[in-house]
């Protein structure tokens, strides 16, 4: 006799909210911040269609996961390739200090602002390529999905003083783009298992240096 399999339930909000511990208000802002993602990738590209069900732990907990990584005097953190606002716009509304959101794509930037508008969320978006923004260190670096870890160490470098950290959300591959980061790249690493993606990580990189500056 075949039997019905009840389909898993998909991480909600209540479930974010109640392993991360964030306020009522905050839940609010991020359920709104939600709510106008998915009436926006209806019309520009902004998550991919099939990862709209399981926002919350896709995007929303992958982002949020950061959140405790990132030091309490923080008061400047730079996201790379915004994009929909991962995991950048996810920190300002959490609480985070300082945000800049760095987006080439005019439109992506145009979400970025109405999203900070409606959710409260302390960000400045700066509609730039990363190449054409001026150096200069920052406390906390941020990337999600944006280039391999040499390439985007070569991004964040002029960003990245001697206290800097960086917080990158890394797949599968990761174990390849160290070694190929190391190649070029100087630095402490950390590799913390994510809590949204069995494959994934967050890579904590300090101390950065080029390996022929060094």
């Amino acid at each position: 006799m075949k039997q019905n399999i009840e389909p898993k339930p998909k991480y909600s909000s209540e479930q974010f909210a109640q392993e991360q511990n964030v306020s009522r208000e905050t839940l609010a802002r991020l359920d709104a911040y939600v709510n106008l993602l998915l009436v926006w990738n209806k019309r520009i590209n902004l998550i991919a269609r099939s990862t709209e069900a399981d926002v919350w732990r896709r995007h929303i907990l992958d982002s949020a996961q950061l959140y405790p990584l990132i030091p309490r005097d923080c008061s400047s953190l730079m996201d790379l390739g915004s994009g929909a606002g991962f995991p950048g716009l996810v920190l300002a509304i959490m609480g985070v200090g300082g945000v800049r959101l760095v987006e080439s794509d005019a439109r992506k930037a145009a979400f970025l602002r109405e999203a900070a508008r409606v959710t409260g969320a302390v960000a400045e978006v700066i509609h730039r390529r990363i190449e054409a923004l001026s150096p200069g260190p920052v406390d906390v670096v941020t990337a999600r999905a944006l280039a391999p870890l040499s390439e985007l160490l070569t991004l964040a470098a002029p960003h990245m003083g001697p206290k800097t950290i960086g917080l990158f959300l890394k797949g599968q591959h990761l174990e390849a783009e160290l070694t190929q980061a190391h190649k070029i790249w100087r630095m402490t690493v950390d590799c913390i298992p994510s809590r949204s993606d069995p494959s994934g990580s967050v890579v904590r990189v300090r101390e950065v240096s080029h390996v022929s500056s060094v």
